[in-house]
Formats: structure tokens, sequence, C-alpha cells
């Protein structure tokens, strides 16, 4: 079905503020992300990034808030916060690197086993 001119959103709109329109990014859910790594024993956090599209910049680390202290996540905030959360319920693990002297994580695993029907 081909749209009318008056009826096709206007891609060159500019917002009332005088900014121009955000893009549209993929992103993940809380769900989407707990069903991704526990399918898999190990995920590093670049795959993560790339599994959900995540957009950010190449050196970007977020807070990510646990139960016994605060980590850092080379994702955007809100994932991190999701990461944080699954952390918090003992649902997946960190591999942390702890070179520098703030622990960073590089991966996440299940800590328990997905039941197979």
């Amino acid at each position: 079905m081909v749209q009318s001119p008056a009826t096709q959103p206007d891609r060159d709109a500019v917002a009332a503020d005088g900014e121009e329109p955000a893009e549209q990014k993929s992103s993940c859910t809380l769900a989407q992300m707990r069903r991704f790594i526990k399918s898999r024993p190990y995920v590093p956090v670049h795959e993560l990034r790339r599994r959900f599209e995540i957009e950010g910049i190449e050196d970007e680390v977020s807070p990510m808030s646990t139960g016994q202290g605060t980590l850092y996540v080379g994702l955007p905030e809100l994932q991190a916060g999701y990461l944080g959360e699954l952390v918090k319920a003992g649902e997946v693990g960190c591999e942390l690197l702890l070179d520098p002297t703030s622990p960073g994580v590089i991966g996440v695993f299940p800590m328990r086993p997905v039941a197979r029907q």
C-alpha cells in the first residue's frame, strides 16, 4: 500500500524545540537479556552489545549496582541496570577484570540451569 504525501511521515521534520527527531534504537528488555544469557554457558559483554544492537560510544562504561557493591560494565545505563537486577537476583554471575582498581565486568554466565522440558 502506498501512502499519499499527506499521510507519509515527514522524515526531515524538525521538532518544536529545533532539535532533530531521535532515531529509533534497537535495545532489549530485562526478559530478553535474561533469556539470552541463560541460553549460553558464557556471554562476553561485547556479544550482548552485538546481539541486541546496543548503540553507544566504544569506551562507554556504566556503573552496575549489585548487592555486594558497584561494578562497571561496558553497556549504556539502562542495560547496565538490567544486568545489575539479574546479578542481584542471583540469576547471572559476572566474570571480572581486576587489573584496574575498579572491577569491570567482561562477561556473564547463568547461575542456575534452565529447566528444559
